[in-house]
């Protein structure tokens, strides 16, 4: 007997995964996947990246497999995670349109996501309507796979309770059918919404703030050196701001103080940060150390996505497993649903009795 809790996790396939990516969810899926008591689903989610990209589906075609390959390369493992692609589970699809009749435009429109990212893009009135309704696309994903716990960012937290809202509305209407799912944070605030490498609110593919997964080790030391920190802290001998200084930021979600002292003349990052505070110790100098730990942590992951990536055909053998498998269990969700709706005319018995004698 299977025991194991059911993970359903995704990323859109929009551009390579970042260190972002890596700290906010990745690292973690790697974490459940290894500790025997998940089976994680992960989802390539192409059609929730055409919502805001329909005029350019060349972008979202070729991250299909960058996508996959930064997955592998992080060290998930095809044996304990299934990886699939979002389009070719064809069930989502429908299960969305059944879930939209649970769903009023009013509750829509003032979900905290969808409203920040419409903002953010400058939608307004001319919002498509597949953007609007994601988060009910996301809610047929997470229950198509009957999943319990959802890995996502405290930004996330709206859609997951949309989604129970939709299981709510739902088992109630048509009785008990759908998994209610729970979200699972990371505990770490900072790892949870990483900024960018500028300083900004967060790191995006689409501000050009990010280090890649894939990125050289050149690349990664080029970006380091260039970060944001304290604008006052001119002077090496210049007291220095820790709190909204970037390359600090970095050091509390990646760095560990065994790492620190194997670096450094400090015991602990908060020793580190004591003089900095006071003056005396240079941006410079906590920035080659910022990147050594990030090329520690970055280097094992670009070495195992190059050994697939010149391996593209088990790579592509792996997605097409994966889509497989996701989409059998899907149908199986989309049959009860159906069921349980009573719109599964020739399977149930006694409609065709009632019309046909």
């Amino acid at each position: 007997m299977n025991n194991k809790k059911i993970i359903l996790t995704g990323d859109r396939p929009t551009g390579n995964l970042h260190i972002g990516h890596f700290i906010g969810s990745l690292r973690k899926r790697v974490e459940l996947q290894n500790s025997g008591n998940y089976e994680p689903y992960i989802l390539i989610a192409d059609v929730q990246a055409l919502t805001d990209n329909s005029d350019n589906p060349e972008k979202i075609r070729s991250n299909i497999i960058e996508v996959c390959l930064d997955y592998l390369g992080v060290g998930l493992d095809p044996n304990k995670s299934t990886i699939g692609i979002q389009s070719y589970i064809y069930p989502l699809t429908e299960l969305t349109v059944y879930y939209m009749n649970l769903v009023t435009l009013a509750r829509l429109q003032r979900n905290p996501t969808v409203k920040s990212e419409m903002k953010q893009k400058k939608y307004g009135a001319n919002v498509p309507v597949g953007f609007l309704t994601y988060p009910i696309s996301q809610a047929a994903d997470i229950t198509a796979f009957n999943a319990e716990v959802v890995p996502v960012g405290e930004d996330q937290l709206p859609v997951i309770e949309q989604t129970c809202e939709i299981v709510n509305a739902f088992n109630r209407i048509y009785g008990e059918t759908l998994t209610m799912p729970k979200a699972m944070l990371e505990q770490n605030k900072v790892c949870q919404r990483l900024v960018g490498i500028d300083g900004n609110a967060k790191m995006s593919k689409s501000l050009g703030n990010t280090i890649n997964l894939k990125d050289d080790s050149d690349t990664i030391k080029q970006k380091v050196m260039s970060m944001y920190t304290d604008p006052n802290h001119i002077h090496i001998e210049d007291p220095g701001q820790v709190e909204g200084n970037t390359v600090f930021t970095y050091l509390d979600a990646f760095a560990t103080d065994e790492q620190i002292k194997a670096l450094s003349e400090y015991s602990t990052l908060q020793e580190m940060k004591e003089h900095y505070k006071r003056g005396g110790l240079g941006d410079v100098k906590i920035k080659k150390i910022l990147n050594e730990i990030l090329q520690q942590i970055l280097s094992p992951i670009r070495e195992r996505r190059k050994i697939y990536e010149n391996d593209r055909s088990q790579v592509m053998k792996i997605l097409k497993d994966g889509s497989e498998k996701m989409l059998t269990v899907a149908l199986q969700t989309l049959d009860n649903v159906r069921t349980k709706m009573g719109i599964n005319y020739f399977k149930d018995k006694s409609f065709i009795d009632k019309y046909t004698n």
